[in-house]
């Protein structure tokens, strides 16, 4: 038989505890009439209670002294051993047991603990006290630094933009480095953007250091502006992308960087997709990596890349994942869902994002109804997809007839698939009005980022951001560093973390349990096209130089009508062909038409037909350089500057490229601008409506 013991519910005392006023006394009375009873019935001297109460009294004086405590308190505690002793002497020679001695031992007991109670009161309060005036000085010293921050920027915002504010606040932000002034606009109807377009001459009059900015913001309300100053330039020292891998959600925020004040930054892309523009060497790519990183913590968000550069942007997230023979490695994941390296690849990718989207717009009208919502309720169980696209607004762009059916595609998810949970980010090369000029990204892509890397040219903030008042690139010449806003956060400074493959690879593996799968009715939509996306025979390209994709569609050379180049063609010539390339060698022996240069030599002027696709090291970089062209749309560009985004890959020199400029400005392809250092030419679509100076 067991039984059990219920335990007491009365008083439980703590021997660990120190003592009280009332335990204290307590234990000072009894102590009293235990030494003394002891001492009269032994015969003891009475004197040594009186020397052992002097002992305890000096005891607690120097313990009290060491404590800093007050005056009082010592003087009760002293006074507390002497009187006990002299009791104790009194009732061992009278005899303890007595009703006086009873009583007046009783009496001494309790002026002990109210005297015990009432030091210990007055210690509190002169605590709190020094608390108190150590809180004020430190406040006494922050206004007073306010109070100079303030009176600084009240003659400066005068002095710089002719208008004098009424600052109410002076916040410094805990980072150290800057501070946020808060102040009231002038009557008449100032607005923040008299201050926001002087940004930088209010810089440049606090003497800033590089990289540091006073931007004017939007207050509390309309007459109210908020100036954020920063002191100390975060952007130009590189930081790796945090080790905290803890999980997100789409609906909680994906940092994406840091402001100037050090703080991240986060994008909100439930509703809205992004746009990251970025030129050659300014970290666009790592920016593709942080915010794939972003994706792969969140517990929400299946990830499919888009990239047509041999898929480089997502290659990382995908073969830390699988073996040397493409088998997948055992509890790890990829950190993306799908990777299209091809057109072919991007273009099912779409079809199935479609067929989902449009799947889940019949599929799921129940549960909105039970949710009471237009949009699908995103989840762990049915996660938004998150389409990355790398150079996206180019083919969207672009005039190759593969790359105008991949952009319907990509503008057709854009537009229908918002409350389904399906959006996008693209990235582009520039800033350019060709790039922005489609009113579904403007409308669409409320994130944006502009990296800037210190490149000027192609770099129109204002199409990225318009209505921003006081954003330069040469606040941001730091790789990595540029200009970030959201709906959330306007347009300013920010940098991203650094991220290296080996962190690549930590990040798939540490968050391999938080992804998502796709919810059975749309993998059921997806088919056999998604089930299959990692079968070996489509990843073969990953492991086997030898199965690389082709080059992108946008560089292969597309048949219609015109001249028929047989330069242009890769399939095997055929009996007709080759007769009729025999007559053209023919005609060209005997009329010279248009005779192939010798490599070094310069382009013979003269009569014939212009078959610059014969020549192949050529072909590839003049048609590159014509998108770059156009890309650069009403701004147009110059020799120099296709020649340095072609140096890399082609080789090709600013005479070269020169020539090609000149021959389209010729043959009316594009048109040539300003004279001298501003020459410029602009191709013929978005040409100015005047001729081309001479």
């Amino acid at each position: 038989m067991t039984t059990t013991t219920q335990a007491s519910t009365g008083p439980v005392w703590d021997w660990a505890a120190g003592h009280g006023p009332v335990t204290g006394a307590l234990s000072a009375t009894t102590g009293c009439l235990a030494v003394a009873t002891t001492g009269a019935a032994t015969g003891m001297p009475p004197g040594w209670a009186l020397t052992l109460g002097a002992a305890g009294a000096i005891g607690h004086t120097i313990s009290s002294l060491r404590e800093r405590l007050s005056a009082r308190t010592i003087a009760m505690r002293s006074a507390s051993w002497l009187v006990g002793a002299g009791w104790t002497t009194w009732a061992m020679t009278t005899g303890p047991l007595t009703w006086a001695a009873l009583g007046s031992l009783a009496t001494i007991g309790v002026g002990i603990g109210a005297a015990a109670r009432s030091t210990l009161l007055y210690e509190e309060a002169r605590e709190l006290e020094a608390i108190a005036a150590d809180e004020r000085q430190v406040s006494r010293e922050l206004s007073a630094e306010r109070r100079a921050i303030a009176a600084e920027w009240v003659d400066r915002v005068q002095r710089v933009c002719n208008l004098t504010l009424r600052i109410l606040a002076v916040e410094i932000w805990p980072t150290g480095t800057g501070f946020t002034i808060d102040a009231e606009l002038p009557a008449g109807g100032t607005t923040y953007d008299r201050i926001a377009q002087h940004s930088a001459a209010l810089s440049a009059d606090a003497r800033l250091p590089h990289g540091c900015t006073a931007v004017a913001s939007q207050g509390v309300h309309q007459g109210r502006v908020l100036i954020d100053v920063t002191t100390v330039n975060v952007l130009s020292e590189e930081r790796t992308y945090p080790s905290d891998y803890s999980p997100l959600s789409i609906y909680t925020g994906i940092p994406w960087g840091y402001r100037t004040n050090a703080e991240e930054i986060c994008v909100f892309l439930r509703e809205q997709c992004a746009l990251v523009v970025g030129p050659t060497g300014s970290g666009k790519t790592n920016m593709v990596h942080v915010i794939l990183a972003g994706f792969a913590r969140t517990t929400d968000v299946l990830t499919w890349v888009i990239d047509l550069n041999a898929g480089s942007a997502g290659l990382p997230w995908v073969r830390a994942a699988f073996d040397t023979n493409g088998a997948p490695i055992e509890g790890v994941r990829p950190g993306i869902d799908w990777l299209a390296s091809t057109h072919e690849e991007a273009a099912q990718m779409l079809d199935v994002a479609l067929a989902i989207g449009m799947r889940r717009k019949v599929a799921y009208q129940d549960l909105m109804a039970e949710r009471n919502t237009d949009q699908l309720p995103i989840s762990a169980k049915i996660p938004q997809i998150m389409l990355v696209v790398d150079e996206g607004a180019e083919i969207l762009t672009s005039t190759d007839r593969a790359m105008k059916d991949l952009a319907k595609k990509i503008l057709e998810v854009i537009r229908m698939l918002r409350a389904m949970g399906i959006r996008t980010v693209l990235t582009a090369l520039g800033a350019t009005g060709s790039v922005l000029g489609n009113l579904m990204i403007r409308r669409e892509a409320k994130a944006r980022v502009c990296l800037t890397g210190g490149e000027v040219e192609g770099m129109d903030l204002s199409k990225v951001f318009p209505g921003s008042r006081g954003l330069r690139v040469d606040q941001a010449p730091y790789k990595g560093a540029g200009f970030m806003g959201t709906p959330e956060s306007a347009a300013a400074l920010f940098k991203n973390w650094r991220i290296l493959p080996n962190q690549i690879r930590e990040i798939v593996h540490a968050t391999s349990d938080m992804h998502p799968t796709l919810d059975a009715i749309s993998a059921a939509a997806g088919g056999d096209a998604y089930t299959n996306r990692w079968a070996p025979d489509r990843t073969a390209w990953m492991r086997d130089p030898a199965n690389a994709p082709a080059a992108p569609a946008a560089e292969q050379p597309t048949t219609g009508g015109g001249l028929n180049l047989s330069a242009l063609r890769t399939t095997q010539e055929s009996p007709e062909e080759a007769l009729a390339r025999k007559f053209r060698e023919q005609i060209d022996a005997q009329f010279g038409t248009a005779p192939d240069p010798q490599p070094g030599s310069e382009r013979p002027a003269g009569p014939g037909l212009n078959l610059s696709a014969l020549r192949p090291e050529n072909n590839a970089a003049r048609q590159a350089a014509l998108q770059l062209l156009m890309a650069a749309g009403t701004e147009g560009t110059g020799a120099s500057a296709i020649a340095r985004a072609l140096a890399d890959e082609h080789g090709t020199t600013r005479q070269t490229v020169a020539g090609w400029l000149k021959e389209w400005a010729e043959t009316g392809e594009a048109v040539r601008v300003g004279e001298g250092t501003k020459t410029r030419y602009v191709h013929h679509r978005y040409a100015p409506d005047r001729p081309a100076e001479d």
